[in-house]
């Protein structure tokens, strides 16, 4: 049911997402959602949590690997991307989508913040060090969101392999100021 529930939430508005739809997704009766959930709402909640447990899985990646970052974020966008973006386009006027994709900004950076933590500058108290490094985090937040994998992907028809060299390469740029070692892409 929550797997349905998703499903039929990424092909519609989710003001236009009815429980008859999940239900006949899902191979059950209306009565067996409402059984199990309680209401649309609940149903809702439980899906929201469902899908961000997948999310979280799917992005689990080594900290600081960045072939591992890269080609996790890639497997999940041409999973997920699509889905994301169709809520993203619901978020001014729908609370319900504003809710999660107010969850997938935090998730996102704490996701950057622990997978690029290597190459992060120091979170020291000095100033400037703090400016270098959020910098830094924009820069990867940038680098690795869905609306980058949409320009190159979607917009622009690139495969999944130009499209994860080109991501690879902006997360080059952004980390190579902090690596102690010589950097190939210093010199083109």
């Amino acid at each position: 049911i929550l797997d349905a529930a998703a499903a039929v939430a990424a092909e519609k508005p989710i003001l236009s997402v009815a429980l008859p739809d999940i239900a006949a997704r899902a191979g059950v009766s209306v009565q067996t959602v409402l059984r199990q959930f309680g209401s649309r709402d609940a149903l809702f909640d439980a899906t929201s949590e469902h899908v961000r447990a997948d999310v979280v899985a799917e992005l689990e990646a080594p900290p600081g690997d960045l072939d591992a970052i890269t080609e996790v974020l890639m497997a999940h966008y041409e999973l997920r991307g699509d889905d994301v973006l169709m809520l993203l386009g619901q978020e001014r006027w729908e609370p319900r989508a504003a809710e999660i994709t107010d969850e997938g900004r935090r998730m996102h950076l704490a996701w950057v913040q622990k997978v690029f933590a290597p190459f992060l500058p120091d979170d020291a108290d000095e100033r400037d060090d703090a400016d270098d490094r959020e910098m830094v985090i924009d820069l990867l937040m940038v680098a690795t969101d869905v609306y980058t994998w949409k320009i190159l992907r979607r917009d622009r028809g690139l495969s999944i392999e130009e499209t994860a060299r080109r991501v690879r390469r902006m997360i080059d740029h952004a980390v190579q100021r902090t690596e102690n070692v010589d950097h190939p892409l210093r010199h083109h």
